[in-house]
């Protein structure tokens, strides 16, 4: 690629390669259509003919259901090996072609809810390491919502916000790669490579315990608010809980235009919000607090680039976003590109991962197939979007309700947010319980509502709408979260992804009728996770079929026939 006027060659920000051995998989597939065609024209026959005996009808017709269920879930395993591709981006080029002062400004929104279930200090950690990207903190925002509404949490941010400006200066002078505290302090490289390493992980442990101590007290009491800041947040989150029940609670906690650090950069701003929330109105679970973080993160810094991340899931490299940009600021990339899709992995998988926590099907295999069609699916974390994708397709933009919503908005930063009262009044009023009656938002706008895998159908949408993704897969991962640990957890995560993919799959939205016609391949790699919980009816039976029918003396298999 050449520049315009100067014929100057323009370093590549990334290549795509295709995967070998596609065309082979695609000789295959053929040859495996014929052998199922086969077995399935067995089952018919085995009705047809055989079926005069009860018993060997009903367990044809079993036979044959899960064949065909089988057949129709491999069928939709092939949108993924038709195109599959590999990405590289190269980080290093792209200063040669955007200067840092004219990098996009970047909104992190963290999503948490029960302090209990989620720890605040893993929040923190969480919070802390996406502070410390290598991007310019005047750009860097990071928005916290807690659906608890917990003092617990508040107070864990508070401490953070305090710590990081001690933690963010030590990643920059030692070009540390991992910037979660938590994981940094538990590694070898804490205690060999930096002498004064021990001052700082002081520090930190002196914050885990003033957290954890409250957390396992269950109340932030008086004597561990230190500081007249906190001390008049504290005043104000119990004033706002004392005249409501759960009322709209918004915090700065930082805030680049007046917070610095203790070598006198500009700190990340912070923002702590519980929203707003009532009997009498659905609050949406997840998907109705990252629509409450996009509205009022729009009228505090209207990033055109957001993140979303769990709370467990944790940044591994620093240059991330750098990642990213490598795709945003390509002209041959950048048309339609509503969001770049991480892995997701995990720390503490045990040796033979009895719980299939990896997923490596899911997030990696697929994830590469997916790309060479229009892009890997959202899955909730991990993801830097577009903020323009999230308000229409690409040829119709869809104007929110007010102005400072408008994804080209641009926000007035002369004045600081802690001084304008016109600008947390306005963030209040979006994050009311009612505020989205009579709107588009979770319809046409935002993250969409109708299912309770909210990552997957607004995703599906996106893709739908004509925008595309981008599998962004570097050696070193992007971010690490925390698998299920207990059965009961695997199968509360379990039950919840077979719900809501099923709610999809019976919508008129459903990708086998919906998607395949408006996607082709990709719809038909949707509907392979849609009807994903149907796997179970061919399992359960050739579970106990054949040993039924052996004990009935019913042959379930072709008889071999000697000329």
């Amino acid at each position: 690629m050449r520049g315009k006027s100067s014929g100057t060659e323009i370093p590549p920000l990334n290549t795509t390669e295709p995967i070998r051995r596609t065309a082979l998989n695609r000789v295959f597939a053929v040859v495996y259509t014929c052998a199922i065609f086969a077995l399935l024209y067995h089952h018919v026959e085995t009705l047809t003919i055989r079926g005069r005996n009860p018993l060997v009808l009903v367990v044809s017709f079993c036979l044959l259901l899960s064949d065909v269920i089988l057949a129709l879930m491999w069928a939709t395993t092939q949108a993924f090996r038709m195109r599959p591709i590999h990405r590289r981006e190269f980080p290093g080029n792209l200063q040669k072609v955007v200067r840092p002062r004219e990098f996009p400004a970047l909104d992190v929104l963290i999503c948490t809810a029960d302090p209990y279930k989620e720890p605040p200090l893993s929040v923190v950690n969480t919070a802390l390491s996406v502070m410390a990207y290598d991007y310019p903190t005047e750009k860097l925002s990071v928005y916290v919502s807690d659906d608890g509404g917990s003092a617990l949490t508040l107070f864990a941010f508070m401490e953070a916000a305090k710590f990081a400006a001690h933690w963010l200066p030590f990643c920059r002078k030692f070009n540390l790669m991992e910037r979660n505290p938590h994981a940094y302090f538990s590694s070898s490289s804490s205690t060999s490579t930096h002498a004064c390493c021990s001052e700082i992980k002081m520090m930190y442990e002196r914050m885990k315990v003033k957290v954890e101590h409250v957390v396992e007290s269950g109340k932030v009491g008086d004597e561990n608010i230190t500081g007249d800041r906190e001390r008049e947040a504290f005043s104000k989150w119990t004033d706002d809980f004392t005249r409501h029940e759960h009322p709209t609670v918004i915090q700065v906690l930082l805030e680049t235009s007046k917070d610095r650090d203790i070598t006198g950069h500009f700190m990340p701003n912070l923002v702590y919000i519980s929203r707003e929330k009532s009997k009498t109105s659905p609050h949406r679970f997840k998907a109705g607090a990252l629509n409450v973080l996009l509205r009022v993160s729009a009228i505090m810094t209207n990033a055109p680039m957001v993140l979303t991340l769990d709370c467990d899931m944790s940044s591994n490299d620093p240059q991330t976003p750098l990642r990213v940009l490598c795709y945003i600021s390509d002209p041959a990339t950048r048309p339609n590109l509503s969001f770049v899709q991480f892995p997701q992995r995990f720390r503490g998988l045990s040796k033979n991962d009895i719980y299939a926590s990896e997923f490596k099907r899911l997030f990696l295999i697929n994830f590469l197939g997916m790309d060479g069609l229009k892009g890997p699916n959202y899955v909730g974390t991990g993801a830097f979007f577009c903020r323009r994708s999230l308000f229409g397709s690409p040829s119709t933009l869809i104007s929110p309700e007010i102005p400072q919503l408008h994804p080209n908005h641009v926000v007035d930063k002369d004045k600081p947010i802690h001084e304008s009262p016109a600008m947390l009044s306005l963030a209040h009023h979006v994050a009311g319980c009612n505020y989205e009656n009579q709107t588009k938002w979770g319809s046409k706008m935002g993250i969409r509502y109708g299912s309770l895998v909210e990552d997957y159908y607004t995703g599906y949408l996106l893709h739908c709408e004509g925008w595309r993704s981008i599998f962004c897969n570097p050696d070193r991962p992007a971010f690490y979260g925390d698998a299920p640990t207990t059965l009961v957890d695997l199968l509360n995560q379990h039950k919840r992804w077979a719900i809501g993919l099923l709610e999809v799959a019976f919508s008129r939205y459903c990708p086998i009728t919906f998607g395949i016609r408006t996607m082709g391949l990709t719809g038909l790699a949707y509907a392979h996770y849609s009807f994903w919980p149907i796997w179970s009816i061919p399992i359960m039976l050739y579970a106990f079929l054949p040993q039924l029918a052996l004990a009935s003396g019913i042959s379930i298999f072709p008889k071999v026939c000697h000329h």
